[in-house]
């Protein structure tokens, strides 16, 4: 690994006298095309090893929190090194469902029964070669929940199913209602404020294995809604420990953010497009209670939720639903370990809405923040095709939080 402790003097006077006594090497008749390459070349490796690899900036409002991650998660004091030819925020944010593996997993489907009737998919890699926990009645449990319109299938949950795997749990995959195949059984879909679907999952997780320590991992709205469930819940919940990757803290600037003219053409008309695909694949059901034609015709995330998603939950307005979907305002609720990583150029999540004064003020709070990584990216690697920096730290706290958990209580 390269070290930022390099004496930049002397490379670039050693750079210097190189251009400076160049000779013709037949490279387009002579040294100079090779020069500017290699100039080039030294310039920007000087700037990505100055500018570019930073050490995250590890924050957290109590001491023994802190102490516990220094020690157990080496990867919150090492220096994040993104991929050289593509740490830009929205490139890393673009690439990053192509240019990972999608590890093969065999899950297994459950459907549980909600109480309006409807039906939630989970989807479960039981883990059952596991030689580290054999017993299925204490092997620890890992729930998972997706992004905004993710699945069982993302790359980045495949990963976590991955890395779960080499430590012999079990996973679960939390599935929003509508997004994974399964048939909508009432007028009725999901949201980052409303938790009734994530506590009824938790709750059946809790009761088919009762002697195994479960802990959580939410990416994106999934994190959002992990965020807002441990707010609600305080300590009546039987998660040991939470990690939360590229949450947006604040709706309104997060969607503020994604409404600026590039990041509105990149990102926002995608997603808005994929939110209203999947209300047309339920549209039987759906139409009964909603103008749908309406709702297809929005053109951004925030006209979608004002059209559909405010009006499904019962908000009076489509600020209210932002005000309550923020997970900013449960922080200081919050009673579980949770460690959250966000990057600083993070467009879904702007560095400015990153709660770091409410983590300092909740002992079981610590945020992660890396200069570089874009929304669930965090590429690192030349070809970063089966690891990622979210995956280190997923893979370090989960094994911390199931194996060294004693040393997380009474954190306050």
């Amino acid at each position: 690994m390269i070290s930022l402790d390099l004496n930049f003097n002397i490379l670039t006077t050693d750079i210097s006298h190189y251009l400076e006594n160049q000779v013709k090497v037949g490279l387009l008749g002579s040294g100079v095309g090779l020069s500017l390459v290699l100039g080039f070349s030294a310039a920007y490796t000087c700037y990505y090893l100055i500018s570019v690899a930073k050490k995250p900036q590890l924050i957290s409002g109590g001491k023994k929190f802190y102490q516990f991650l220094w020690e157990q998660c080496p990867v919150v004091s090492e220096t994040y090194y993104p991929t050289f030819w593509c740490w830009e925020s929205r490139i890393q944010t673009l690439l990053r469902p192509f240019v990972t593996a999608k590890p093969g997993v065999i899950y297994r489907n459950e459907l549980i029964k909600a109480a309006d009737g409807g039906q939630i998919s989970v989807d479960w890699f039981d883990n059952d070669g596991s030689h580290a926990h054999p017993d299925p009645a204490t092997r620890p449990t890992v729930l998972l929940l997706p992004g905004l319109t993710g699945t069982s299938r993302e790359s980045y949950i495949l990963h976590m199913v991955q890395q779960s795997r080499d430590l012999g749990y079990r996973c679960v995959v939390f599935n929003n209602r509508g997004v994974s195949g399964e048939t909508l059984l009432t007028p009725r879909t999901y949201c980052a404020a409303n938790t009734e679907d994530l506590e009824t999952v938790i709750e059946h997780i809790q009761m088919t294995y009762e002697a195994a320590p479960v802990m959580a991992a939410g990416v994106s709205m999934g994190g959002m809604m992990l965020a807002n469930y441990l707010g609600r819940k305080g300590r009546e919940t039987c998660l040991k420990g939470v990690v939360v990757f590229s949450a947006g803290w604040d709706v309104f600037e997060c969607t503020a953010s994604l409404e600026k003219p590039l990041d509105r053409f990149l990102f926002n008309s995608y997603l808005t497009s994929c939110l209203q695909a999947s209300v047309h694949r339920h549209r039987p059901v759906l139409e009964k209670s909603y103008d749908i034609d309406h709702v297809m015709k929005a053109k951004t995330i925030r006209e979608f939720d004002e059209r559909f998603t405010s009006k499904m939950f019962g908000y009076r307005s489509n600020d209210d639903y932002y005000r309550d979907a923020s997970p900013v305002h449960r922080l200081k609720s919050v009673q579980v370990p949770m460690l959250c990583l966000n990057a600083a150029d993070d467009v879904f999540s702007p560095s400015h809405a990153i709660p770091v004064e409410a983590v300092k003020q909740n002992p079981h709070l610590a945020m992660l923040i890396t200069c570089h990584g874009g929304h669930i990216g965090f590429l690192e690697g030349l070809w970063p095709r089966h690891s990622t920096y979210m995956d280190r730290v997923f893979k370090q706290f989960a094994k911390a939080v199931i194996e060294q958990g004693g040393g997380l209580t009474d954190l306050s």
